[in-house]
């Protein structure tokens, strides 16, 4: 994001609203939202978001918390409501001589490995996104870092090299699963300090090469904005192509305040994908949930007609968000991917606070600048040093609370609010092989000691079922995995009969879901964090007196896999059966 320029236009305009509390926020995270599916979005589409803040924002004090209200990890919280990737700024040296740092998050190299760690312990793919500036790089500027002062183009591609090589040996060390790098950030018209399409090619060429070199899984992304710009793209990716450059996604920047329509995105991604054979992707969105300012530093968008394409609500950021994201599918297999910028930027304080807001902003890097990074940019930062331009772009409250919008990177895929259901209407069953009929029993795993699937006669329905019973004390279990399920609340449905049970006696019914998408490497923690289970008790009430169970919802994100279990736990002699097991995903 060109952070300058908006900021300082920003500054020039009345924010005493910004000065009041917000009630407003508490009726946001209610609203219910209308968004059609993208048809046909491919599984492996990541849908990410950068949050390259976090760190600096929870040493500020910042807590972000479960739709419950309940605190939790951000990580968790954001796979948990679909979003499959995460985006990591890279700066060379955000810091003064004293130690001191620029803010934006402080990130430099071991931040942000700490940020790809906890990513890929939730689950979660890594884009490394390499700025080669000691601070924000975009259109306006694109310094050179403080150790590369006086660098000829050639020094410069070397260093840059070097730089990107030795920061991804860290992270393939640390087997984080870096999904995509980028070599330079919004780079229009410069990267590293050197303009000129012979510079910029050289330096791109190099970090290219390190990535080739040192993760090599991972797709090489050059990141320009400005789409909106007629030839614009057409003529970058020909200047590319004239020198040869390698690399294999073509990203954009695409805010709906500023680049045009999505039908012009889709038209100058399209023609970079089909004349170059490149991928393209939108690396930075977003859009306003309010106009009011959080924390007493003045926002980027603070005035209705700065945001007129969409409503300014949770629902605007949805549409604004599926929106893009259609735009991207739209052409077809080379759109690889969005992601939304900087969704989880709070707050530190109340807009009432401003003077101990400032003490956190300077202290741990938690707003856009602090006043240490005016000695490598004084005509930005050094005069516009503060807090969050962006607390009301966030997908989160201000209290750290997810907004309805969160929910966005599940609903793109499944839809919701099209068509109203009926409450009492639920689809079929997700389940095959419930009933036990036919080639239904070979769809189940059985262990354990007691339980037999075939004909019985007190069957619920057909002729088939599972049937317990023992002469000793017995336990055992059966289960199904059911994989490729679309992402919504689902419910375990069974009806079951029996009886001579004892006290103790336990029969229960349990789906569990469980990630498909983690990497081979990533931590027990990652798998246990998107695990997730619903259960509920069967009854052995007497011989045909059936009764039927359903569990809770269970919640099933994008690209998990749902084990429906049957497990019992049963003293000699106890008997009954079970059938017409299901799996319904919930309206």
């Amino acid at each position: 994001m060109n952070v300058r320029p908006l900021i300082a236009s920003a500054a020039a305009l009345t924010v005493a609203a910004s000065l009041a509390a917000i009630p407003a926020v508490a009726d946001t995270r209610t609203s219910d939202l209308t968004v059609p599916a993208v048809a046909d979005l491919p599984d492996d589409f990541p849908l990410g978001v950068d949050v390259s803040s976090v760190l600096s924002l929870e040493e500020s004090g910042v807590v972000f918390r479960n739709t419950d209200g309940t605190p939790a990890d951000l990580f968790d919280v954001l796979a948990e409501h679909g979003v499959t990737d995460v985006r990591v700024r890279v700066w060379n040296d955000p810091f003064d001589t004293n130690g001191n740092g620029y803010g934006g998050g402080n990130v430099g190299v071991e931040r942000a490995l700490e940020i790809g760690a906890r990513a890929d312990a939730a689950g979660l793919g890594v884009l490394v996104n390499f700025h080669y500036s000691d601070f924000w790089a975009d259109p306006g500027k694109q310094q050179t870092p403080k150790a590369w002062e006086g660098f000829s183009v050639h020094e410069t591609a070397s260093a840059v090299y070097d730089f990107t090589a030795d920061t991804l040996v860290r992270f393939v060390d640390a087997d984080i699963d870096v999904r995509m790098v980028q070599v330079g950030n919004e780079t229009n018209s410069a990267v590293a300090g050197h303009s000129g399409w012979n510079a910029m090619a050289a330096i791109f060429s190099a970090g290219s090469a390190a990535v080739r070199d040192t993760a090599p899984e991972a797709q090489v992304a050059l990141h320009f904005t400005n789409p909106e710009r007629a030839g614009q793209y057409a003529s970058f990716a020909a200047e590319l192509d004239t020198r040869g450059v390698d690399y294999d996604v073509f990203a954009s920047s695409y805010y709906p305040f500023w680049h045009g329509s999505t039908e012009n995105l889709t038209e100058v991604l399209s023609h970079v994908a089909t004349t170059y054979d490149k991928n393209v992707a939108v690396v930075e969105t977003s859009w306003a949930y309010t106009l009011d300012d959080g924390d007493g530093h003045e926002n980027t968008i603070v005035r209705e007609e700065q945001a007129a394409a969409y409503p300014v609500s949770p629902q605007g950021q949805a549409t604004a968000f599926r929106d893009v994201v259609q735009a991207v599918a739209d052409v077809g297999p080379a759109g690889v991917g969005v992601y939304y910028w900087e969704p989880a930027w709070l707050p530190v304080g109340a807009p009432t606070d401003v003077e101990n807001n400032r003490i956190l902003w300077e202290r741990d890097g938690s707003g856009w600048a602090s006043s240490w990074a005016s000695e490598y940019d004084p005509h930005d930062a050094g005069v516009w040093h503060g807090g969050s331009a962006v607390d009301n772009q966030a997908l989160f409250a201000f209290d750290g609370t997810p907004l309805p919008s969160l929910r966005i990177f599940d609903l793109v895929r499944t839809g919701e609010g099209e068509d109203p259901t009926d409450d009492d209407e639920r689809e079929p069953s997700w389940l095959p092989g419930g009933g036990f009929e036919g080639d239904g029993a070979a769809q189940w795993t059985l262990e354990g000691t007691g339980g037999s699937i075939g004909w019985h006669a007190d069957a619920f329905e057909g002729e088939n079922a599972l049937h317990v019973w023992h002469d000793a004390d017995f336990t055992g279990s059966l289960s199904q995995t059911v994989s490729g399920l679309a992402a919504g609340e689902y419910v375990a449905i069974a009806t079951s009969q029996g009886g001579d049970t004892g006290s103790e006696d336990t029969v229960v019914l349990t789906a569990t879901a469980t990630p498909t998408h983690l990497p081979p490497q990533a931590s027990p923690r990652a798998h246990l964090a998107q695990t997730r289970s619903a259960e509920t008790p069967l009854a052995f009430d007497g011989w045909r007196a059936y009764r039927t169970a359903e569990t809770g919802p269970l919640r099933v994100t994008h690209r998990q896999d749902v084990t429906v279990t049957i497990s019992w736990d049963l003293s000699a002699g106890a008997w009954g059966t079970i059938d017409d097991v299901r799996l319904i995903r919930l309206p």
